[in-house]
């Protein structure tokens, strides 16, 4: 009978082993997923324009960086930032800064359209001097519609609010526009 108790004690023991082992061996898996890493930024896109135009005492510089952010492929939004500088001697200068919202649809891949509201701050130093100045916020709502390929867009768009004072030679503006 001892025997028997003995080597019941003992199963009982071996058994008692393997089910420390065990879960010693559980206890080392990993149930938790890894963490999802940021989404966020592999949904952004930068780009924007560099601008540089010379001739005959006329000068234009003007940088626009902008980001966006695509919800999805066809829905993006995103802002930008715009500084221009234009001189044409002996008449004027003129400094032009602000920021923008763009929000981009792309109903099918080929074809992107946009809606983008412009704020810009135009001071304007006509003559050459400081003292015949004029400072002014200047809004502009442009609709616009283009051809798109990968990562470039080249189309049109228009100013709806586009008056007598508009900053602007024309409403209407070709664009290309690039994110990367």
């Amino acid at each position: 009978m001892t025997k028997n108790c003995f080597l019941n004690d003992s199963k009982n023991f071996l058994a008692l082993i393997a089910l420390f082992f065990s879960s010693c061996v559980f206890a080392q898996q990993n149930d938790m997923q890894p963490e999802m890493e940021n989404q966020f930024w592999r949904n952004v896109q930068f780009g924007g324009g560099i601008g540089l135009g010379f001739g005959s005492g006329y000068t234009d510089i003007s940088l626009a960086p902008s980001a966006i952010y695509n919800f999805n492929e066809y829905v993006a939004l995103g802002v930008g930032a715009q500084y221009k500088y234009l001189k044409q001697k002996n008449y004027y200068a003129s400094h032009l800064y602000g920021g923008s919202v763009i929000g981009l649809f792309n109903p099918i891949p080929e074809i992107q359209l946009s809606a983008e509201l412009e704020q810009l701050r135009v001071n304007v130093n006509l003559d050459g001097s400081n003292t015949n100045s004029q400072d002014y916020w200047n809004t502009g709502l442009f609709i616009g519609a283009g051809y798109r390929s990968g990562n470039a867009t080249i189309g049109g768009r228009y100013n709806v609010l586009t008056d007598k004072n508009n900053i602007y030679g024309s409403a209407f503006m070709p664009f290309i526009r690039v994110y990367f």
